[in-house]
This record gives structure tokens, C-alpha cells and sequence, in this order.
């Protein structure tokens, strides 16, 4: 019963570090908000740049698995090039090591009593609802550091190296020379992709050597495991993403392989100089006599330097790097006109930064009903039978993924809803939904215009000259208006002042033309220039343009309001 209670203790503190690692990192993700997306997206201008971004950034959400899906996106959304996501990548590696010294320095002592005070003051500051986000963050840490402290104590409780079993199989395990080296490496990648977390096998590492059980070298061959296993999680979720997007996460991959087959080369001689560093004497394979904090820091300490220098051999192969992975991953042959470029199932693990994703599919899904127009003008000038029907079935296919694109836009914008998100980012969900709808009613005006076009075509409804050119001319206003409209939709979550006057003006210009028009119409039909009917016809699509010209209006006026804190 003992033991249970100790094998229960030691899974709950692993599990209690990985969720305050989670709470932490999401706590610091709303606190920055967009700043994070800004930084990534603007300080990668070369590859250095690039690896001192990914660092910092990994090192401020002590998370390289939300750095790297979060670049991931970026490139899938086209904001990165490859190449600058590698040289994130890269960086993200070197500032995953912090977690590590933070885990030195917190499991050192027993920080219980702080823990406590700071799990009151998050507390406070949570449901006082004044820094909620700074309280989310502090809770995560607190609770990781309580889950190393609880994870120390326990470890040393349990007396592992005292246990005959224990004792005998580490003891087996790693008299195999470098064949142990590769059994630890492959158990270290295996339990990291099992548990998503390599901090918590990081933990349990440091756990094992400085209660004596494990030999050091066996310790680092699981931190070299733990850093390939962390890519195999970014590959998975890279699965249903585009093809740069899996190329981006097949570099993580190729670059941590790579510094292992190095490191193997050395390992002996390398892991000596880290000990040295340290004052520890290396024997290989036989567990080192020295102070657990020694231990801990020497592990640390490889997980730094192998990083580095492995950043330091690749920073300059990163052109070599990148058509290496466009080698391994192919360029599909021909994508689906009708799927979503950049939104992808897999990508949802930071909601804060799916948010861009979603932004860049609402501007695909505002070219496509725009180009929808294009092929209206077209059916509109047609008198060919064949071509008539093959122009229309076009505008009705691209109706078709419109509504699907609604769909899928909007049930993506509802899962990341339902993540923790910041004020600011539900507000923004919100007006994103309002866009998505309002751009799918675009392509249904788009589609009934193409209708009413159509029962012209099939009623030999015969347009004078004047009525023809009133149409032209305000298909050419609404074309204007849906130019516009694709402009301040690329910007994400901005229109300028100067944008949202000419929206608002090109809108009064549809609108007085509609009124006009309309009034003419019936005089013209009561002069007998056209029959009624084909009056109706006439009106029925100049009426739908001006309809599209509110749905494009309510885009701009969503943008414009969401400025000025209106939603």
C-alpha cells in the first residue's frame, strides 16, 4: 500500500508539472497576445535574427512545441518562408533549455512555502478578474514548481537505489556500451511522444540520476531521445496541414537527427567536458557519487551546449536544409480549389495564434466570391449557349464552397472559442464570424445575380442599350467596392481611416445609382422603351447588386467598429 501511494505521488507530480507547464504557457501567450505573432513575424528578417527570435520566444512560453506549431501556422499561412521558420526552429530548440534550468534552480530547495503564496495571490488576481492573465501565469508556475518539488521529495522517499529490481535493470541496461546509448535515446523519444511533454521526462530524468539510480550518460541519452521526441508531435500534427507546413515541421525533425548522429560521434568526449565543467569525474556507464544539484546541473548544462552548437554547425546550411526537406516532402500535383489553404485540424494547440490562420482564410474566402463577379460580368456578356452553361456552372460550383467555407471557417473559429482566450481574441473571434457570414452572403448575391442573368437568358429578355450600360456600370462600382473590400481583408484586423472613407463612399455611390435607376424604371416602362417584365428582370439585378454592396459594407463597418472597441 506504501509503495502504491509513492507510485501514485511521483505520477501526479509529473502530472502536476505538465499542467502548470501548460497553464504558464498559456497565461503568458493572452498576456503578450498578438505581440508574440508580431515579433515572430517581423524579427525574422535573417537566419540569426530568426534563431534569437525562436529562442526568446520558446524561453518566454517555456513551451518549444507552441513555438513551433505556432511557426508551423505561420508558414502554412504564408507569413514565414521556410527558410526563416528553420532558423525559428533552430532557436526554439536553444530556448526549450530554459525549462531545464528553471527545473535546477526550483528543484534544488523546497519552494512549498512560496508555491503556496503564489497559488493564493494568482488566486486573487483571478477572480478579482484585474491581471487575470498575469494570475493564470503565476498559478502555472507555481503549480510546475510544486510538481518538481513534490516529484524531489518523493523520488528521494522512495529510495530507488535501494531497490534490488530498479538497481539491477539500470544497472544491465547500461553495460552495453553505445548499445545502451541508442536503447535510452529511443526510450527517451518514445516516452516524450507518449506524454507531449518533454519537460516532464526531463524532469524524471533529472529525477532518476540525482537519486543515484541512473548513470549520467544514460540521463543525457534520454535528454538527446526527449529532443527528437518533441518533433515527432509537430510532425503529427503537420499531417493534414500544406505541404510547407510539413516541410517546416520535417526540419525540426532533420535538424535534431542530425545533431544526435554528431553527438554520437563524441558523446563519450563531450559528455566528459560537461562533467568537468562541473568538477565531476565521467566513468561511463557507472552512476556518479556526487550531490544531486551537480547532477541536475550537468544535464542541463549538455542540453544547452548540444543545442547550441548544433545551432552553430546548421546556421549555415540552412539553404542546404530547406531543399533537403522540399526533397523528402514533394509539392502535392494539384490542390483542391474548394479546401481551406491554411486552416488545418492539427493546428489547433495555441487557440491565440489559430486566430491568424482563420484570418488568412477569411481573406482566401473574400478573393473567391470575389473572383465570383468576374464570372458574372462574363455569363452577362455571353450569347452562346455551351459557354453560357459552362460560365454558370462555374459561379454555381464557387457558390457551393463558399457555403463551405462558412462552414468550415466558422466551425473552426468555434473550437478556438472554446480555448482559453484573452478579451481581446473573443472580441476578435466575434467580428471574424460577422465577416465569414456577411462574405457568404456576397456569394449568394454573386450566385442570384447569375440566376436573374440566366432567366434573361432563357426568357429572351431583350435589354436596351441603356439598360445594358447601367448594368455594366454598376457591376464596375461593385467590382470596386469588392477590390476594396479583398485590400483591407489582406491587412489582418485593419482598415486605415482612409480605406474605411472610400468603402463608406463607394457604398453611397452604389446606393444613389440603385435609387435613380429604380425610379427611372418606371418611367421608361410606363413610356413603353421596354416591357414589364423585362423591367423586373433589369431591377432584379441591379437590386442584388446593391445588396452585395451592404453585405461588403458590413465587413468594412466590422473591421472599422472593432477598432474603436464598438464589438
Amino acid at each position: 500500500m506504501h509503495l502504491l501511494l509513492e507510485i501514485l505521488t511521483m505520477v501526479g507530480s509529473v502530472a502536476l508539472l505538465m499542467y502548470g507547464l501548460k497553464v504558464m504557457s498559456e497565461g503568458l501567450q493572452k498576456m503578450a497576445g498578438s505581440k508574440l505573432s508580431s515579433v515572430l513575424g517581423t524579427m525574422t528578417t535573417n537566419r540569426f535574427s530568426g534563431v534569437l527570435t525562436g529562442a526568446f520566444i520558446t524561453a518566454s512560453i517555456q513551451s518549444s512545441t507552441a513555438t513551433t506549431v505556432m511557426t508551423v501556422s505561420f508558414v502554412s499561412a504564408g507569413l514565414l518562408s521556410l527558410s526563416q521558420a528553420i532558423s525559428v526552429i533552430m532557436g526554439a530548440n536553444i530556448g526549450t533549455t530554459f525549462t531545464a534550468w528553471i527545473m535546477v534552480l526550483g528543484g534544488s530547495f523546497d519552494m512549498r512555502l512560496l508555491v503556496y503564496f503564489a497559488i493564493v495571490l494568482a488566486v486573487i488576481l483571478i477572480f478579482t478578474k484585474k491581471n487575470a492573465n498575469m494570475g493564470e501565469f503565476i498559478i502555472g508556475l507555481a503549480l510546475l514548481l510544486l510538481g518538481l518539488t513534490t516529484l524531489k521529495i518523493n523520488a528521494n522517499d522512495m529510495h530507488l537505489d535501494q531497490v534490488p529490481a530498479v538497481a539491477h535493470f539500470f544497472e544491465v541496461t547500461s553495460s552495453w556500451g553505445y548499445g545502451s546509448y541508442f536503447l535510452y535515446l529511443i526510450v527517451g523519444g518514445c516516452l516524450t511522444f507518449a506524454v507531449q511533454s518533454s519537460a516532464a521526462i526531463m524532469a524524471i530524468t533529472m529525477t532518476l540520476c540525482s537519486t543515484h539510480v541512473l548513470p549520467i550518460d544514460m540521463g543525457i541519452a534520454l535528454v538527446m531521445g526527449e529532443n527528437i521526441g518533441t518533433t515527432i508531435t509537430s510532425n503529427v500534427v503537420a499531417l493534414s496541414a500544406s505541404t510547407q507546413a510539413r516541410r517546416a515541421a520535417m526540419a525540426h525533425l532533420v535538424f535534431n537527427i542530425f545533431g544526435v548522429i554528431w553527438i554520437l560521434c563524441i558523446f563519450r568526449w563531450f559528455v566528459s567536458m560537461i562533467c568537468q565543467i562541473w568538477g565531476v569525474e565521467f566513468t561511463p556507464g557507472q552512476v556518479s557519487d556526487v550531490s544531486p544539484e551537480q547532477l541536475n546541473a550537468i544535464l542541463a548544462t549538455f542540453h544547452t551546449a548540444f543545442n547550441v552548437c548544433n545551432t552553430c554547425i546548421l546556421i549555415g546550411f540552412v539553404p542546404q536544409l530547406e531543399k533537403l526537406v522540399c526533397h523528402i516532402i514533394a509539392s502535392k500535383d494539384k490542390e483542391d480549389e474548394g479546401s481551406l489553404k491554411f486552416i488545418t485540424g492539427g493546428l489547433m494547440s495555441t487557440s491565440e495564434f489559430s486566430i491568424l490562420q482563420a484570418w488568412k482564410e477569411i481573406h482566401v474566402m473574400a478573393v473567391r466570391v470575389s473572383r465570383m463577379m468576374t464570372m458574372v460580368r462574363d455569363l452577362y456578356d455571353t450569347t452562346d449557349d455551351s459557354n453560357f452553361t459552362s460560365i454558370y456552372s462555374r459561379i454555381e460550383k464557387y457558390e457551393g464552397i463558399s457555403d463551405r467555407m462558412e462552414v468550415e471557417i466558422a466551425g473552426y473559429l468555434n473550437k478556438v472559442a472554446d480555448g482559453r482566450l484573452s478579451e481581446q481574441s473573443k472580441h476578435e473571434v466575434h467580428k471574424m464570424l460577422r465577416i465569414v457570414s456577411e462574405l457568404e452572403s456576397v456569394g449568394d448575391a454573386n450566385f442570384n445575380i447569375a440566376r436573374y442573368i440566366m432567366f434573361r437568358h432563357k426568357g429572351k429578355y431583350a435589354f436596351t442599350d441603356y439598360q445594358n450600360d447601367n448594368v455594366k456600370h454598376m457591376f464596375d462600382i461593385v467590382e470596386k467596392s469588392l477590390a476594396k473590400m479583398v485590400v483591407v481583408l489582406e491587412d489582418v484586423n485593419y482598415i486605415s481611416d482612409e480605406d474605411f472613407l472610400e468603402a463608406r463612399n463607394i457604398e453611397f455611390e452604389i446606393n444613389n445609382f440603385r435609387d435613380l435607376l429604380k425610379a427611372q424604371n418606371i418611367v421608361n416602362v410606363t413610356e413603353h422603351q421596354y416591357d414589364y417584365l423585362t423591367g423586373v428582370n433589369y431591377m432584379d439585378i441591379i437590386l442584388e447588386c446593391e445588396k452585395m454592396g451592404d453585405y461588403i459594407i458590413n465587413i468594412d463597418e466590422a473591421l472599422n467598429d472593432h477598432k474603436f472597441g464598438k464589438l
